[in-house]
């Protein structure tokens, strides 16, 4: 389907009815990755939408496309959340379309708010640098507590406590309006480093996961060791009952 067939808008109480469409594929969409995200009620959504804090992607005839909401975090820090485009819409380029309505009315609002994002995938970090994102750490980001228990629905939340909030398997991102390099710049950062960026995040990846794999087997294992020790009690208990 062309673009030009379908309208990025400003959500608002009309749009109330897409709410629980758009949660069943964010939980949808997360689970088929193998990832998590904060987990967010229709009620949640559509008070973003009544807010005028969400974009919505329709069709002339008003079959969904996609969807994604402004959070604010310490006044200071905004991120723009739960980015979802509907199967059949995907691969179309109406992802970064819609990445852009929502950049766009994020500066409106907040024009002095620094805004940022995490993701573990490299089509969402190239998206972001288009739009003057940077690759930062951890410590960049915002410190408020209800941003990180957002994170507790994740699979990966354990890594995340393990380094103590400072690393995980998402890549942070930022637009700093005070401090930031020009579109053209970071688009070329990631066109010449892409590689480099995929191959860190899958090393990350396979560092991070595998104490935790390690973990996960030894408590396996443990538990093999003992059902095959009760086993063998079983045996000789049984033998001892037979032969008195």
């Amino acid at each position: 389907m062309r673009h030009q067939d379908i309208n990025i808008l400003i959500a608002d109480s009309s749009h109330l009815a897409f709410a629980e469409t758009i949660v069943n594929e964010m939980e949808a969409s997360a689970k088929a990755r193998g990832t998590g995200i904060a987990k967010r009620s229709p009620e949640y959504i559509q008070q973003k939408m009544e807010e005028g804090k969400a974009v919505i992607a329709l069709t002339d005839d008003l079959v969904w496309v996609g969807f994604c909401y402004i959070e604010t975090w310490d006044g200071d820090y905004v991120a723009n959340s739960g980015l979802i485009v509907a199967p059949e819409f995907r691969k179309t380029g109406i992802a970064k379309s819609i990445k852009q309505r929502i950049f766009n009315l994020s500066r409106e609002k907040y024009p002095q708010a620094k805004i940022f994002g995490l993701t573990t995938g490299l089509a969402v970090m190239k998206i972001n640098s288009d739009l003057g994102y940077e690759p930062v750490t951890y410590s960049e980001l915002t410190k408020d507590v209800k941003f990180w228990n957002g994170c507790k629905s994740c699979v990966n939340y354990d890594i995340l406590i393990s380094k103590e909030h400072k690393n995980c398997m998402c890549t942070a991102m930022l637009y700093d309006p005070e401090d930031h390099f020009t579109i053209e710049e970071t688009k070329q950062d990631f066109k010449e480093n892409a590689e480099i960026y995929d191959r860190f995040m899958r090393l990350k990846k396979l560092k991070m996961l595998r104490p935790f794999s390690k973990k996960g087997s030894a408590i396996k294992n443990k538990h093999m060791r003992i059902s095959t020790g009760l086993r063998n009690m079983a045996v000789q208990s049984s033998k001892l009952v037979f032969s008195n």
